[in-house]
């Protein structure tokens, strides 16, 4: 019974932790949705939605204690509590850059800017990489969380290149320093956000697997039994 009891608990959790993804989802792509916008209504959407992330949060983190203590000694089963844990914590960490993005736009007033042609392109392919994860996580589709995986040097690369055309454009006079401001914290949100998202497709890769990705200045490294110790 206890056996039994594991599973069903575990199932349960896994389609909280699957319809957490889905929230945190669109909440991120309001979020950029709004500052291309200028829509600070949609911002307001995104901040109030983000009570509802936190919640869950905390509920999916509380039922995953109660299955650690049931006594299960299969090392799947045991990983896959772990990872629900893990990846339930990357997911509200994506939502808080969303909010970020959310709260940038609020600051705006309103006030249109024009933004680098490259950043609408990251932006894009951010929302991309959360779609994709969410994914991932449905699917346990190790293919695609290597794919994201791949992508996030790219992300890396638009960051710098965003940030370097916005201080260009200080000192030129092109954009104004409070609006600077506002667009490196949007720029460092969505990176940050790309880099949840590889965290939580290492995990499923760990999950499925048993096995570790690191990433080296070279690139991410093909999944290895972890060293003992």
């Amino acid at each position: 019974m206890p056996v039994e009891q594991f599973q069903r608990d575990l199932a349960r959790l896994k389609n909280d932790l699957q319809a957490q993804a889905d929230r945190v989802y669109d909440l991120f792509f309001k979020s950029v949705d709004s500052f291309f916008a200028v829509d600070l209504a949609r911002a307001d959407e995104v901040i109030h939605g983000d009570r509802v992330i936190d919640r869950v949060d905390v509920e999916i983190e509380r039922a995953s204690i109660p299955l650690l203590g049931m006594g299960e000694t299969d090392p799947s089963s045991i990983r896959s509590v772990l990872t629900i844990v893990k990846v339930n914590n990357e997911l509200e960490r994506i939502a808080d850059c969303g909010v970020d993005i959310a709260e940038a736009v609020k600051a705006s007033d309103g006030v249109d800017m024009p933004v680098p042609p490259t950043f609408r392109v990251m932006a894009n392919s951010v929302i991309a990489m959360v779609r994709d994860t969410r994914a991932v996580l449905a699917n346990s589709d190790t293919d695609l969380a290597r794919k994201v995986l791949a992508y996030d040097d790219t992300v890396d690369r638009f960051t710098r290149e965003i940030l370097l055309d916005v201080q260009k454009k200080v000192a030129s006079g092109g954009i104004s320093v409070p609006f600077a401001f506002r667009l490196h914290t949007v720029v460092r949100s969505i990176e940050r956000a790309a880099d949840h998202c590889t965290n939580i497709c290492e995990q499923v890769i760990y999950l499925a697997s048993g096995r570790i990705v690191r990433h080296l200045p070279e690139g991410w490294t093909d999944p290895t039994v972890p060293e003992e110790v």
